[in-house]
C-alpha cells in the first residue's frame, strides 16, 4: 500500500502544486467493498468543491494513464478538514499561531486536556500559550490527539 501512496504522490503532488494548492496526504483504503484513493489538499484561502473537482479532473487522467493500481478504485479529492488531527511537522507549521485542543493519554500537572495558541514545536514537543498567558510545553508522545480549536 505504501508503494501505491508513494507513486500517487510522485504523480499528483507536482500537478496539485502547479494548480496552486498544497498536497497534504494520500490514503488508499478499502471502505466496505470499494477501494477509495483519497488525495487531501489545502490552500491558504480554503478549499471548496470546485477546487476538489479541478484537482480530480486534472489528476485522474494521469493516474489512469500510468495504470499501476490493480484494484478498481474511486478517486476522492478532499480538503484537509477542520477536525483533522495535527500529526506532522507540516501540520504544525501550517497551524502556527492558531488555537489547538490537546488531549493527553494521561494527566500532566493534573490536567488531561489543554487548549492554547501554538507558539512553537519540534519533533518532540509542541508549545502553546493558554488563555491565561501561561506557556505550556507538551511532549508529543504524551498527546493522544491534537486538533484545531473550533468555536461552535
Amino acid at each position: 500500500m505504501s508503494n501505491i501512496k508513494t507513486k500517487v504522490e510522485e504523480i499528483a503532488k507536482p500537478v496539485v502544486e502547479s494548480l496552486g494548492y498544497e498536497y497534504v496526504d494520500t490514503e488508499f483504503a478499502k471502505q466496505g467493498k470499494d477501494w477509495i484513493l483519497t488525495i487531501t489538499i489545502d490552500s491558504k484561502s480554503g478549499i471548496g468543491i470546485e477546487d476538489c473537482e479541478k484537482v480530480s479532473r486534472t489528476v485522474e487522467p494521469l493516474l489512469d494513464e500510468k495504470d499501476f493500481i490493480e484494484q478498481h478504485y474511486y478517486l476522492c479529492v478532499s480538503s484537509i478538514g477542520l477536525d483533522r488531527p495535527l500529526k506532522t511537522m507540516r501540520d504544525f507549521e501550517r497551524s502556527m499561531g492558531k488555537s489547538v485542543d490537546i488531549k493527553l493519554y494521561r494527566p500532566v500537572d493534573g490536567q488531561k486536556e489543554y487548549s492554547g495558541q501554538i507558539i512553537g514545536y519540534s519533533k518532540e514537543t509542541i508549545e502553546i500559550r493558554t488563555a491565561d498567558g501561561a506557556n505550556v510545553a507538551i511532549d508529543l508522545k504524551e498527546a493522544a490527539k491534537i486538533s484545531l480549536h473550533i468555536d461552535y
